[in-house]
């Protein structure tokens, strides 16, 4: 044990100084580890631990985005309960707020660290899914020697961020196993499950966060879920997720102006014809849904019947009755 704590301290040293740090996301990361944070790659000191209030403090802040997380992580934990896996949501300061785990593994898990209230922050754990993820801004896995810390070497996680109603990082969705059986192939794969779930943890509170407007999918390349805008009763654009910011080149200081949804159409976008289709289909559904009653359809869409009007003659829809 000893020695193989002081050989992976040893790797780690080697290789901070020399020039892989510009090429290797780990190498960059047990860099920071040790110079920025000072960190001992060979400390096995038991990960830190809020207290309980603490633990409450930081489990408060967080209430919104855990409801809307829920039926994800039970859904993530399911695909991966059967390969010894936890489950961890942390807060954007690394701490482990919510989890889903096997009882039999629990006392396991806990003496590593993969329990609520753990601290998993780079500056104080070092390379690992969670605090590298939120250094990074991105998905990632930190798989067994690739962790910073020695006593860490025996995990493999895999981590991705979860963007708030602002495109700020809200959190961060992780595996993580203790198994040594566990193949590379295997942790992409558990890797791209936390991925999707991660997205879908962030549509899930984008809806829940704007649960009286309306919300339009922009279609994006990869067809994922988690670009949404909300648009309020007068056609006026009051959020958009970080995807869609992104697709639509749509900035902060944009929304606070109150921007209407055409007026962004119109704009220099890269998919305009596209988001031009997400609101004809919404008008499409609801004319279907109401058999073609343009008051039922206009009430179901939480806009006045002269705005409905005033947009289907803008796609020119035919109402059938």
């Amino acid at each position: 044990m000893a020695a193989n704590i002081a050989r992976h301290a040893s790797i780690v040293r080697a290789a901070i100084e020399t020039s892989e740090a510009a090429k290797s996301a780990i190498v960059a990361s047990w860099r920071r580890s040790a110079v920025q944070h000072n960190l001992d790659p060979a400390n096995l000191q038991l990960p830190t631990r809020l207290s309980e209030t603490e633990f409450v403090a930081a489990r408060q802040q967080m209430e919104p985005l855990i409801r809307a997380a829920q039926a994800s992580l039970d859904r993530l934990y399911l695909a991966v309960c059967g390969t010894g896996c936890c489950v961890l949501l942390a807060d954007g300061n690394g701490i482990s707020v919510e989890r889903r785990g096997a009882a039999v593994d629990d006392d396991v898990f806990e003496s590593w660290g993969l329990w609520t209230g753990s601290v998993w922050r780079e500056d104080v754990e070092g390379t690992n899914g969670i605090g590298t993820s939120l250094a990074v801004d991105r998905a990632i896995t930190i798989d067994r020697d690739q962790h910073y810390l020695s006593r860490n070497t025996n995990l493999s996680c895999a981590a991705a961020p979860i963007y708030d109603c602002c495109g700020d990082i809200a959190g961060v969705l992780n595996v993580s196993s203790c198994r040594a059986d566990l193949t590379d192939r295997f942790l992409n794969l558990i890797s791209m499950a936390v991925c999707d779930a991660a997205q879908r943890i962030e549509a899930d509170n984008f809806r829940h966060s704007f649960s009286k407007e309306r919300i339009l999918i922009v279609p994006t390349s990869n067809r994922t879920s988690a670009a949404l805008l909300a648009v309020d009763r007068d056609d006026v654009v009051v959020g958009a997720t970080r995807l869609a910011r992104a697709v639509l080149g749509i900035t902060g200081k944009a929304l606070e102006s109150s921007p209407s949804l055409m007026s962004l159409i119109g704009g220099d976008l890269h998919q305009p014809n596209d988001l031009k289709g997400a609101e004809r289909a919404v008008l499409e559904r609801a004319l279907a849904c109401s058999e073609g009653n343009v008051t039922a359809a206009a009430r179901s869409l939480g806009i006045s019947r002269a705005t409905f009007h005033r947009k289907i003659c803008r796609h020119s829809l035919k109402i059938r009755r």
